[in-house]
């Protein structure tokens, strides 16, 4: 446990958040290319003990320690996993222990970019979840992150790992299917009513406060919580910032592009009266007017139709001069040509996404990784992006460059978020 003049020293800087190096000092616990990379995982619940299986399989990889702000889950998923690890209630505290070479971020999306920064500052390579962000404010500022402390940050967008897609992505390049001018990604999840839950006393274990972190303070309620979160405007992104996102990743890197010179969304929360603040279905469009493309996105809640081609519920569909190209799931991709649909190539393979992550660690060729943070950054912000266009009910224009809407103060609002102290995304990092 950190003395009290540590523990205020480790949270004091100009921001109010941003981790204090002359406490942290740099990582001097990675020694290169011929040692363990020594990983440790934040938050383990649910896509946190993925990230634990994965990195423990991983070649010259080691999971050494667990965080959780649920004490009930930390336990548990420590015995669970069976070997010696050190266990952390707060991520502050575990960032300061000079054994750990990387960390994977598996949280609420609210803490996403925060940890990631600061894990940055503390010389850590890291592993975030998608989306990287909870905004693009702060999606932006990992990334400025990575790039001053020379950090290698793989997004979790788990598709790019995937042999077949990348085929996929090179054929779109050799102009296969011709000119791919459109794309369309579907979100389809059977998702029921979360119902309505009343607010209650804290359960006994969960350092609440700090799972809040950057987010308003307010009384706890089992609707907020354990993966629920995803449906609330302080904690999640809705189903297009959480599934959606792997889909809007592949859309986006298919066509080649980045941020959009426009976007619209519209839909809304149906059938349920619940908790739920996120739209249940909502379709949005990106307009990339230089490019001449067009990206388009739907997230459905319930019954649908069948749009690529087999009775997938997430995917792709990219539109060329001369044929169809459809990204059925995570690692295979069906071509289709002429007006007649004439079936041609497939292709069927995966990868290993943190086998990747840890292969760069030990190389330091950020230039290797799949998903490098950059990357998941713009995936993330045009889940953004549709997000603010549906809650401000109108077309926003984007300068690229800036990464803000033209002209309009309500949706930048929101594209940049705001923070609890001492919880505060650092600027500059």
């Amino acid at each position: 446990m950190m003395s009290k003049e540590n523990r205020r020293s480790f949270l004091t800087s100009s921001t109010g958040a941003a981790l204090s190096l002359s406490v942290l000092g740099r990582s001097s616990a990675w020694a290169g290319a011929n040692e363990t990379v020594r990983v440790a995982c934040v938050g383990i619940k649910g896509r946190g003990w993925d990230h634990i299986e994965g990195f423990s399989k991983a070649a010259n990889s080691q999971v050494v320690a667990l965080c959780d702000v649920d004490e009930n889950i930390l336990n548990e998923q420590a015995n669970r996993y069976g070997k010696p690890v050190k266990k952390f209630t707060d991520v502050r505290e575990l960032l300061q222990d000079k054994e750990i070479d990387a960390i994977s971020i598996a949280t609420p999306n609210h803490w996403h970019s925060l940890i990631g920064i600061w894990a940055c500052q503390a010389g850590k390579d890291v592993y975030v979840e998608k989306p990287c962000s909870h905004n693009i404010y702060e999606g932006r500022k990992l990334v400025e992150a990575a790039r001053k402390y020379n950090r290698i940050v793989q997004h979790g967008t788990q598709s790019r790992a995937s042999k077949a897609l990348k085929e996929a992505i090179q054929l779109l390049r050799d102009g296969y299917i011709g000119e791919v001018y459109y794309a369309k990604g579907i979100c389809y999840k059977w998702r029921d009513t979360i119902g309505h839950k009343e607010d209650g006393p804290v359960p006994s274990g969960v350092h609440y406060d700090t799972w809040l972190g950057p987010a308003p303070t307010r009384p706890f309620n089992p609707n907020r919580f354990h993966y629920n979160w995803h449906w609330n405007w302080d904690y999640g992104n809705g189903d297009i910032g959480n599934q959606g996102v792997h889909e809007m990743d592949v859309a986006r890197w298919g066509l080649g592009v980045g941020l959009p010179d426009t976007a619209v969304a519209s839909g809304g929360h149906f059938m349920f009266k619940d908790d739920q603040e996120t739209p249940n279905t909502l379709v949005s469009a990106f307009k990339y007017e230089k490019e001449n493309k067009m990206l388009e996105f739907e997230v459905r809640h319930w019954m649908t139709n069948e749009e690529l081609q087999d009775r997938s519920t997430i995917g792709i569909l990219f539109l060329g001069s001369k044929g169809i190209m459809s990204v059925p799931s995570y690692n295979s991709y069906k071509i289709f040509l002429g007006r007649e649909r004439k079936p041609d190539k497939t292709g069927s393979s995966g990868g290993n996404h943190f086998q990747n992550f840890i292969d760069c660690v030990r190389s330091r060729k950020r230039e290797d990784l799949n998903a490098e943070i950059e990357e998941g950054h713009l995936s993330a912000a045009l889940c953004h992006l549709a997000n603010a266009a549906y809650r401000v009910q109108r077309t926003l224009r984007i300068d690229r460059q800036k990464e803000i809407c033209i002209n309009d103060d309500e949706a930048n609002a929101i594209l940049h978020g705001t923070y609890r102290n001492p919880f505060v995304v650092p600027d500059p990092v």
